[in-house]
């Protein structure tokens, strides 16, 4: 008889009860995620009413890869550029709802009776939203255009990061029974370090590797390629002190800048799904009845503060980041639940030994109870959010609505602060390679060497020298290069800003060459850093300024060619700020479409549904606010701005295929932003029809707010005056001189 391996028939146990009770599931229109939990506890020791799983520890392992995957699929869908772009609004609000609810949970630990580290574990366990089980129930509830979800999306991101820094927190003080600032500010700054280092380097390869590789990349390959990367990238975020799912998510996220972002997206579905499924049963199979008996009470009392918590923390941090209480509120009921994250905080307490065998089951079951809430709480959003509209003075929405409409304005800054911004980015961005590279030839190189073939003193002369060699581009960047050449320019005309513009230029120089001196001794462990940093100066400055100069161009005209490679290739739009409740969803014309051969002034789709096409995409080229003249064909693809409403009103007419979150600028050098019209403004005292905006900002203008009062999409008679604040789709230099 041929021996089975217990693995197989645990699998095998698992995948037929999961589907088994999914089915159900989804016939009953509850969360799959609730089955898999519920298919857990059927497999698991703690029922013994059918087989039972006999190979637990491998089934640990399987979950283990499922949180890989889960992570990496979200990289692939939410990726770095996206979040700096939604990251002021979503970090103020992933920040606040974060610090709240950890402070909330430890209090709440604290009112029940339990120890001190328990009950921080709690408030982390409490602290984190989980990303798939809200992926899903926007699926299931259908609101996945609607104006809220970007943020959302983008706090989900963020908490994760966070949990990150959470997971190194909580480690921290659970070995050394205190908070260790110095010890956390240090896995902060090492965290910085990597992510900006990994996104880098990954988007200089890795878009390039796929690109000469593309003739000889079908599915199979692509798939086998872009797992490989993922599990690379785990391994090394191991190796550096990071959890493997840090590493899975900067590979996804990488690769989600790639143009085969959508195939892997696609090709990784299914794997992820299986995966997933064996990591939420896992977490089922740890579900104790007896437990649960013992602590009904906690258990309620910790579902019931989780909800409300949530609501109120993520509910306050959006209002605070700028967002409107409409959108906060939603945010809000979206974000009410625990997940995977959770799980892997409660189990690194346990695995430490620092929290009572409880905390896992309960953290288990509030998640299950509040993931079963989370689609309804997204449904009754809407009724929530016009209920606390409606209750709230009106003195309260005019400040609430002034503040919001401050945080979106069009900021003038002076010259110097642009121009010592962007010295200092230039400064941390070409620091961290430049130490990379040292770091590697220092500690990496060496190890990779396994045999004597020079003195030790040639050979760190050696590694010095290739050291300097490859990093020469980059302290060329970081010391002579002027990012802001015509800036400086304007500033130098003034004699009074010579010389502190002289003493900026210096500290480039100096800092470059504190930086090699450093690294020197610390990396490559050399007794003549400061010789050798004063002799990379000279050498630098004087001998080789062009050729250093045109390597780098080369360098970074292929970083910018494989960042923004996605986005010229797929016409994708990058997110922004977007008015009010309005955003852009994209809608494909069918070809039998009534709309198909007519012009925008025929159609006056302003006037019917308070829309604006802003953009219109026909094959390679892209009309950025098309005029009422240019007509609308088969197979186009139009951006249209406006609220929920007017959109659901518009979808009725034409079929959309594909949408994207919402906030939206609507090409590579087009957005949509807003303006505060001053008293010396060119357009002041001028209407709508006589300002000619399409010709000043090559756009158009999408809302106007005087005095409080809102419209999208104002009559071309409206005469600006003083004060009022305006939307715009157009070039934003051009949008910027309006505000006069």
């Amino acid at each position: 008889m041929t021996h089975l391996p217990g693995l197989i028939n645990d699998l095998a146990l698992i995948l037929m009860t999961a589907g088994v009770v999914t089915l159900v599931f989804r016939k009953l229109k509850q969360p799959v995620v609730l089955g898999y939990l519920l298919a857990g506890f059927l497999v698991g020791p703690h029922f013994l009413h059918i087989p039972t799983v006999t190979d637990a520890p491998n089934v640990q392992i399987w979950s283990e890869i499922g949180i890989i995957f889960l992570l990496f699929a979200l990289g692939l869908e939410f990726s770095f550029k996206k979040l700096a772009k939604v990251g002021g609004s979503a970090g103020v609000t992933a920040v606040i709802e974060v610090v709240g609810m950890v402070g909330i949970g430890y209090l709440t630990g604290q009112l029940l009776g339990w120890s001190v580290m328990d009950s921080l574990f709690l408030g982390g366990v409490l602290s984190i939203s989980s990303t798939t089980i809200i992926i899903r129930a926007f699926e299931e509830v259908g609101v996945k255009g609607r104006g809220f979800v970007s943020l959302v999306f983008g706090v989900l991101i963020v908490e994760d990061i966070i949990a990150i820094l959470l997971l190194v927190l909580l480690s921290t003080v659970a070995v050394t029974k205190s908070f260790a600032g110095l010890e956390m500010l240090q896995s902060g700054g090492k965290l910085v370090f990597f992510l900006t280092l990994w996104f880098l380097a990954g988007i200089y390869f890795v878009p390039s590797f796929l690109r000469r590789a593309k003739p000889w990349i079908n599915q199979e390959t692509l798939l086998v390629v872009s797992v490989g990367l993922c599990f690379a990238m785990v391994v090394f975020a191991t190796k550096v002190g990071f959890s493997p799912a840090l590493g899975a998510f900067v590979m996804g996220s990488i690769l989600a800048e790639t143009v085969e972002a959508e195939r892997i997206e696609h090709l990784i579905g299914p794997v992820k799904d299986l995966f997933a499924a064996v990591f939420f049963v896992s977490v089922g199979m740890l579900i104790n009845p007896e437990i649960l008996l013992k602590y009904a009470f906690p258990i309620a009392i910790i579902t019931c503060v989780t909800v409300t918590g949530k609501i109120l923390t993520t509910t306050i941090g959006s209002i605070l980041s700028g967002r409107s209480v409409r959108h906060s509120v939603q945010a809000g009921f979206s974000l009410a639940q625990i997940g995977e994250f959770s799980f892997i905080i409660a189990g690194l307490g346990l695995s430490l030994k620092v929290t009572s065998d409880f905390l896992y089951p309960i953290a288990v079951s509030v998640s299950a109870v509040t993931t079963f809430c989370t689609p309804y709480l997204i449904k009754s959003s809407d009724s929530a959010a016009d209920k606390i509209e409606s209750l709230l003075p009106e003195k309260w929405k005019n400040a609430l609505s002034h503040y919001a409409r401050n945080t979106g304005t069009v900021a003038s800054t002076s010259e110097w602060s642009t121009l010592v911004r962007s010295y200092a980015m230039n400064v941390f961005i070409f620091g961290i390679i430049v130490t990379a590279i040292f770091l590697f030839i220092g500690k990496v190189v060496p190890s990779l060497i396994t045999f004597e073939f020079a003195s030790e003193n040639l050979r760190e002369a050696l590694c010095f020298v290739a050291a300097l060699m490859l990093s020469a581009p980059f302290l060329w960047a970081m010391a002579i290069r002027r990012p802001q050449a015509e800036l400086i320019h304007s500033i130098w005309t003034n004699s009074r800003a010579r010389v502190p513009l002289a003493v900026l230029e210096m500290s480039r120089v100096l800092l470059a060459s504190a930086l090699i001196g450093i690294l020197s001794f610390e990396a490559l462990n050399l007794n003549f850093a400061l010789t050798s940093s004063i002799a990379f100066c000279a050498i630098l400055v004087f001998a080789f300024s062009r050729n250093l100069n045109a390597t780098y161009q080369q360098i970074e005209k292929r970083f910018i060619t494989n960042l923004g490679e996605r986005e010229t290739m797929s016409g994708e739009p990058a997110p922004t700020l977007a008015p009010w409740d309005a955003h852009v969803v994209w809608f494909d014309v069918p070809a039998n479409s009534t709309i198909a051969g007519l012009s925008l002034g025929q159609l006056d789709i302003r006037s019917t549904y308070g829309v604006t096409i802003a953009a219109i995409e026909r094959g390679s080229r892209r009309l950025i606010a098309p005029n009422f003249d240019e007509r609308i064909f088969p197979h186009d693809r139009l951006a249209v701005l406006g609220t929920d409403e007017q959109l659901s009103s518009f979808r009725k007419q034409i079929e959309t295929e594909h949408t994207f979150d919402a906030e939206e600028i609507v090409g590579a050098h087009y957005t949509l932003r807003q303006v505060e019209l001053r008293s010396t403004s060119p357009i002041v005292g001028k209407s709508i029809r006589d300002a000619e905006l399409r010709a000043r900002t090559k756009g158009l203008l999408v809302g106007l707010e005087r005095q409080g009062k809102r419209v999208l999409n104002p009559d071309a008679s409206t005469v600006f005056e003083p004060g009022d604040h305006l939307w715009i789709v157009g070039d934003p230099n051009s949008i910027r001189s309006l505000g006069g």
